[in-house]
This record gives structure tokens, C-alpha cells and sequence, in this order.
């Protein structure tokens, strides 16, 4: 394959391309955010419970880590901006779909449907970034990409408790949610996709690569990455899932108020640690191959000391549980800007939709999946153990306050499993970033 000249792939196309893609982003991460929000009317409307609440979190997650991985290989081998526009066509038309949802079972269902419409962000967006820009840029350009997540949250849990609030109907904010989506699908399939490996220092042949998923798993570096992403999205999905209904519980915060305080916590610090931690990363990068790992494992530990700290505190310290949690969460993004570039540095340009496609699979189905489930069923047991000591026979709203709170102690937990795991990738990634070199040069 004739390589493309690096200059061109920092030119204003390639912005625009960038910012396209972080906006899709942002729709992915503010439409699976709804019914993080919306938990509470949801369970009440169908008398569900919080294990109930985080299987149907789960069947979102699962699905969505099963369609990456086929999707993962069409983004290798076919038209990455179609995979993307009929994606978001999909999923923007399923969100809508679940304001129609009349019972759990039917819940379960278009969350599942939504999974695979939502799966084609990552693996497409991603592989094309790599394409966009070399080696020692990626890590801003990735930070643009993911700030999609933070700005999701943030616009999720700012407007939907509002729109809950104003008609009256949790169904609301999921019909508002499907137009821009709509709309952005359109501009997808009018943007120039950038040539398959046009970033890269050394030309990429086009022969195929047999069997392509052996050949990544050889990768060690991606095993810690793996194992990595299946335990800080544990965290994240945990935090994000249950947050608003903590401080609806054990706070007693109206849900408008609980959606607010959330996205200042779990979004406006995005906002913060992505920008920040991409420059950071990259300049880190610079200095030392494998600082950028090293940066991300210290941030992850930081972020699980604030997060335990946060829990520690009483009913009477929202403000302070506040800023301690927000810390944790402003330290824990740099995740996003050590270990995503990281992993296309181990990866040749053919294989990294794949390669972001099982990496999705382990964080998503281990990790996101259980993060919900096992938090919603500790929290259900917490609280039956909270009304037996008390000597009740019917549980209460501040059984489930002691519950959930308890429950969330795992997060910090997650946290600090992620750090070790990333500090371990350090010991693998640069013989590995060679190994790909290498292959190129053939």
C-alpha cells in the first residue's frame, strides 16, 4: 500500500473528522446514560429491585461486547464510516424504543437491541483515528475522541432529571435523545474516510493477516490491557449506574438535584482529566515509552484512595463525598489517555479494529456487566441485612440507602486492581511496540 504523507493527516480534515467522531461519542455515552438516571422511576413503575435494575444494565453491556467483536473485524476490512453511520442509525432509533417499553421483559429486549446498534462506535471511530494521526499525537487525539464520554454524562445527567421533572414521565428524554442522532448519521456518510494506515511511519502492506485473533491475544501487552479495561469499567459502570440512585437514597436529593451533582462528579471532571491527562500523556510519551502507562497506573491509585475516602463519609458530608468522589473520577480518565494509545502502539493498523473490538469485548462483557449486576445484587443483600438488624420484617428506603452505599465499596476496589494492572503493562510494552515496528518493516 502507497503511504500517505503524516502532514496530511494533520490538517483541518482531520479535525473536522476528529470532532465528528468525538459527537458520536457523546451520543453513545448520553444514550446508554438515560436509564442510569431514570433507575429509580423505572423500578418503582415496575416494583423492581436493584439486582433486577443492574441485569437490565447488563443486558445492554453484554451484547454490546459480543456484536464488537464480529463488527471489530468488518471495521478491518470494510467501509468504517458506513459501519458507523448504520450504527448510529440503529441505536438512535432503539433509544427512542425504550420510551415504548411497557414491562421488564420488554426493557431487556430493546437494551439488548441497543447494545448492538451502540457497538460499532468504538472499533470504527477508533481505527480511524489511528489512521488520522501518527504515533506521538494520538493520545490528544484520543482524549478529543473520548471527552464524548464526559460531555455525555455531563448533558445526560444535567438534562434528563430536568426533562423527567418537567413532563412528568421517565418515557421523555429517550424520544428527545433519537433526533441528533438521526441527524449526526447523515454527516457520517458524508465524511472522507482516511486511508487504512496513512499515519503510520512505515508503509503496511495489504496481505491479509491469518487468523487475527490468535496473532493479538500473542500480544502480551494486550492481555494487561485486557484485564485492565475489565476492571475499571466494573468501576465505571458501577459509579455511573448506581450514583444518581445514592444520593436519591442515602443523600434524599430530588432526582434533578441527583442527576446534577452526578454529572458534576462523573462528567464535568472528564471534561478536566481527558483535555489535561491527553496532553500530559503525550508530553510524558515524549520522554520515556513507557511513562505514559507508568502516569496512568499512579492516577488509577489516586482514584481509588479518593474514591474509598468519599464512601468513608457521613450523611451529613455531601459536599465533601462530592469533591473526594469527583477527584477519584477526574484522576481515573486518565485511563482513557494511557492505555487506548498504548494499545494502538502494540497493534499493527490492520488489526486494531479487532484489537479494540475483544479489548471491548473483556472490559464490557467482565467488566461493564458485572459492575452493575454485582453492585445491584450486594446492594439488595446489604440492605436485607440492614432490615434483619434492625429486627423489621419489611424492607425500607433507608435499607436500601445502607445497602447500595455499602454495596459501592467495590469501585475503589476496581480502581486499584486497574492500577496494577496498568503498572504491569509497562514490564511488556516495549517490546511489544517494537515487535510491531518490526512487522511493519517487512
Amino acid at each position: 500500500m502507497q503511504q500517505t504523507d503524516n502532514a496530511t493527516m494533520s490538517t483541518p480534515r482531520a479535525s473536522v473528522i476528529l470532532v465528528i467522531l468525538a459527537l458520536i461519542n457523546m451520543l453513545n455515552f448520553f444514550d446508554r446514560t438515560i436509564i442510569a438516571v431514570v433507575f429509580e422511576p423505572i423500578r418503582k413503575e415496575f416494583g423492581l429491585n436493584d439486582l433486577q435494575l443492574g441485569i437490565a444494565g447488563a443486558a445492554f453491556t453484554v451484547v454490546y461486547a459480543v456484536a464488537g467483536i464480529p463488527l471489530g473485524r468488518i471495521a478491518d476490512t470494510s467501509s468504517r464510516k458506513n459501519l458507523l453511520g448504520i450504527g448510529l442509525t440503529a441505536w438512535s432509533l432503539l433509544t427512542a424504543a425504550s420510551g415504548l417499553v411497557w414491562n421488564y421483559i420488554s426493557l431487556l429486549l430493546v437494551r439488548m437491541g441497543l447494545g448492538i446498534g451502540e457497538a460499532s462506535c468504538a472499533p470504527a471511530a477508533t481505527s480511524m483515528i489511528g489512521d488520522l494521526y501518527p504515533a506521538e499525537k494520538r493520545a490528544r487525539a484520543m482524549g478529543v475522541f473520548m471527552l464524548g464520554l464526559p460531555i455525555g454524562l455531563v448533558l445526560a445527567f444535567f438534562t434528563i432529571g430536568p426533562i423527567v421533572q418537567a413532563f412528568g414521565s421517565w418515557r421523555a428524554p429517550f424520544f428527545a435523545a433519537a433526533v441528533p442522532g438521526l441527524i449526526l448519521a447523515i454527516v457520517v456518510f458524508l465524511i472522507r474516510e482516511p486511508q487504512r494506515g496513512a499515519s503510520e511511519k512505515h508503509q503496511v502492506s495489504e496481505e491479509k493477516i491469518d487468523k487475527p485473533v490468535r496473532k493479538i491475544l500473542s500480544i502480551k501487552t494486550m492481555w494487561w490491557i485486557i484485564l485492565s479495561g475489565v476492571s475499571v469499567n466494573f468501576a465505571a459502570y458501577a459509579g455511573n449506574g448506581f450514583l444518581v440512585a445514592l444520593l436519591l437514597r442515602y443523600y434524599q436529593l430530588p432526582i434533578a438535584d441527583a442527576s446534577i451533582i452526578t454529572g458534576g462528579i462523573v462528567g464535568v471532571t472528564g471534561l478536566i482529566g481527558l483535555t489535561l491527562g491527553g496532553h500530559l500523556s503525550d508530553s510524558i510519551h515524549k520522554r520515556s515509552e513507557t511513562g505514559r502507562l507508568t502516569y496512568g497506573a499512579v492516577c488509577l491509585l489516586i482514584a481509588s484512595i479518593a474514591i474509598f475516602a468519599a464512601l468513608k463519609q457521613g450523611q451529613g458530608a455531601l459536599t465533601l463525598f462530592s469533591v473526594l468522589f469527583g477527584l477519584g473520577w477526574l484522576t481515573y480518565y486518565s485511563y482513557y489517555t494511557t492505555v487506548y494509545p498504548a494499545l494502538q502502539d502494540v497493534v499493527q493498523p490492520k488489526l486494531r479494529g479487532t484489537a479494540m473490538a475483544l479489548y471491548f469485548a473483556g472490559m464490557y462483557l467482565l467488566g461493564g456487566a458485572f459492575g452493575t449486576v454485582v453492585v445491584g445484587g450486594l446492594s439488595d443483600y446489604f440492605a436485607n441485612a440492614a432490615m434483619i438488624a434492625e429486627g423489621v420484617a419489611v424492607m425500607n428506603d433507608t435499607h436500601r440507602a445502607i445497602g447500595l452505599h455499602d454495596a459501592m465499596y467495590l469501585i475503589p476496589v476496581a480502581m486499584l486492581i486497574t492500577a496494577v494492572f496498568v503498572f504491569l503493562a509497562t514490564k511488556t510494552f516495549k517490546a511489544d511496540h517494537k515487535a510491531m515496528l518490526d512487522e511493519l518493516e517487512r
